[in-house]
């Protein structure tokens, strides 16, 4: 093509009998394209430069039944084990957190006394005359403990809404993947630049109004939760809350304190919901790996979400498998389905794919403290996993039956050989040094 003929050229071309406006005009064209073009130039710099740095990094990708860890709390360990100092910026929107974590049990806990038998339901309700219920006294202080916690209940709403769009029927703290949930409890860094992370008024009056409310609320929570009828009342229904995600209720009088500042304990226990693919970028501050660049995807275990993977597979440089040992509950989308039973079949998936043929997959038999309390409890595993049959319910013996099953899914399933990498642990952050510094 003829260098008069090229677009770019001709567009710029001084015209015959160019006017002094017209030349004015075609200049600051000219300006503007040229701003355009660099802009363009360095906007393909930094893409470059981000993928150099990613090809560079640790890519890790997590994968695991969602409800018992989610991103957040996954991060929170990873954060706690390579970036301490972020990490303290982070402490104080936790707070918030954790109270709602703690008022989202009472609510439960409120809902399940509603929901049992009517002897129990009897104690909630208003009895037709006076005196007509044997224990009325104490129905009376059940009545007015759930009263004086319908203004924490109301405002824990509002709360959710206003800052996490939820609320409703659905109490959970749920987030969007990508939704940067913390720069809208105020705290801001360096991803959120071009964000308004500050808090209105309205915002921050209504979380000065949690913390004073739940202050004043805090001895029916936890005269509420001690109760021996209350307490019996679960053991009925074979309710235990304390394997619930974001549990607090033992916490009671430390946490609605007005100077309550959460503990590395707190943080990793509390609970947040994400929902879709997100993806956090770290750099370890740690002296093992300091200056060590780490991607981290989650790409949610929900069954719906699992077609959404394959991009994600070709990647990764190693998979966190997290498979709580938690064998008595059933999915939240399929009440007929056991979760470690699913986290096993997600686990035949990921062994099989060829995709993952030279990817190292670290399993974690997580929640092992649960595990315990719920085996000394008398909970019998065969009830809950027929196959296990009659073999000691004890610690050991309920850990080596899950684990041989998945070590047996790994062996025969890879596509080529490769070691079994399995830890049983309460908190990922004690191993995860070790394991990525090899």
């Amino acid at each position: 093509m003829e260098l008069s003929e090229n677009p770019f050229i001709v567009a710029f071309k001084v015209p015959a009998n160019e006017t002094e406006e017209e030349r004015v005009h075609r200049a600051r064209a000219f300006q503007d394209a040229q701003r355009v073009s660099r802009q363009i130039d360095e906007n393909l710099q930094e893409t470059k430069r981000n993928l150099d740095r990613r090809k560079r990094a640790i890519r890790i990708l997590l994968l695991g039944i969602p409800i018992h860890m989610d991103l957040p709390t996954f991060m929170t360990d990873f954060q706690l084990a390579f970036t301490p100092h972020q990490f303290q910026k982070e402490r104080d929107l936790w707070k918030t957190i954790i109270q709602l974590n703690l008022i989202s049990s009472v609510r439960t806990l409120l809902n399940i006394l509603n929901d049992v038998d009517s002897n129990v339901q009897s104690l909630l309700t208003p009895p037709r005359t006076p005196g007509s219920h044997p224990n009325s006294s104490y129905s009376n202080k059940l009545r007015r403990i759930h009263l004086g916690l319908s203004p924490l209940l109301s405002l824990e709403n509002d709360l959710n809404r206003m800052f996490f769009a939820t609320g409703g029927s659905s109490h959970e703290i749920c987030v969007p993947a990508g939704s940067r949930w913390k720069s809208k409890l105020g705290f801001r860094d360096s991803a959120s630049v071009h964000q308004d992370s500050k808090l209105t008024n309205a915002q921050n009056a209504i979380k000065n109004n949690l913390i004073q409310l739940l202050e004043a609320s805090k001895d029916d929570i936890d005269s509420l939760w001690r109760d021996a009828d209350v307490q019996r009342a679960l053991e009925e229904r074979e309710v235990d809350l304390r394997d619930t995600p974001g549990f607090f209720l033992d916490d009671v009088e430390r946490i609605a304190s007005a100077s309550y500042c959460p503990t590395d304990s707190d943080i990793v226990r509390a609970r947040v919901r994400t929902d879709g693919v997100e993806e956090h970028h770290l750099v370890a501050e740690s002296s093992k790996l300091k200056g060590n660049e780490f991607f981290i995807t989650d790409v949610s275990g929900a069954r719906s979400s699992r077609h959404s993977w394959i991009p994600f597979f070709d990647d990764s440089h190693a998979i966190l498998f997290l498979a709580p040992l938690v064998f008595n509950q059933m999915l939240e989308e399929d009440p007929r389905v056991n979760r470690l039973e699913d986290s096993l079949l997600l686990w035949k998936e990921v062994c099989s794919n060829v995709l993952l043929a030279n990817c190292n997959i670290i399993i974690f038999f997580n929640k092992m403290d649960i595990l315990r309390r719920i085996l000394e409890s008398g909970v019998e595993v065969r009830k809950f996993v027929p196959s296990y049959g009659n073999a000691p319910n004890e610690v050991e013996s309920v850990t080596k039956y899950f684990k041989d099953r998945f070590k047996t899914y790994h062996k025969k399933l890879s596509p080529k050989p490769r070691s079994f990498i399995s830890h049983e642990t309460s908190a990922i952050v004690s191993r995860l040094e070790d394991l990525l510094g090899d």
